[in-house]
């Protein structure tokens, strides 16, 4: 037990010593301030004219929003949104947020491939889908209409691939 202590008992006497010497205080260095200068006769300062300033320039127009958009196409029988429409919906977006007042309606349409009940209820789908992004980025959703057309409105002949292709779309209008 003795031998314990010792080694302690030295330890805490070096601890102490340590601690003492960085308790001890400083003395602070006292710096002259630097010799006054004569005092020199002041005169006055020359009157000086006030400064114009000219008038600021007239804020510029705001941004008029260009709803002249493209419609955003979809696959066969699906209103998953292509990767490709990214691009147009971002597009999309912008504009709207221009004006956060303007109405909208998103026409949703489909091919001439299925029954007619089929294409409807996949047209409302698409439109709804378009809407979804609208919404998640940060448009205004009751600014937003959506209206299925199923096969009634095409823009192309749906006797070709090609025509069926343009028909599977969505198109974004401003309400009148």
């Amino acid at each position: 037990m003795k031998t314990l202590k010792t080694p302690l008992l030295a330890l805490a006497i070096a601890v102490l010593a340590i601690t003492t010497q960085a308790c001890k205080t400083k003395k602070a260095v006292v710096q002259t301030p630097p010799p006054a200068q004569p005092a020199q006769p002041a005169t006055p300062p020359p009157a000086q004219k006030p400064v114009q300033t000219p008038p600021p320039p007239p804020a510029p127009a705001p941004e008029k929003p260009d709803y002249n958009f493209t419609n955003i196409q979809f696959e066969f029988n699906s209103a998953v949104l292509k990767t490709a429409s990214y691009q147009t919906l971002d597009h999309i977006v912008k504009e709207l947020k221009l004006d956060p007042s303007a109405k909208f309606i998103l026409n949703g349409n489909a091919s001439a491939e299925g029954t007619a009940e089929h294409n409807q209820s996949l047209s409302v789908d698409r439109a709804n889908s378009v809407k979804l992004y609208l919404v998640n980025s940060g448009v205004n959703g009751d600014n937003l209409t959506v209206k299925g057309w199923g096969e009634s409105k095409p823009i192309a002949d749906n006797s070709t691939e090609e025509g069926r292709v343009l028909n599977r779309r969505v198109e974004v209008k401003l309400a009148q």
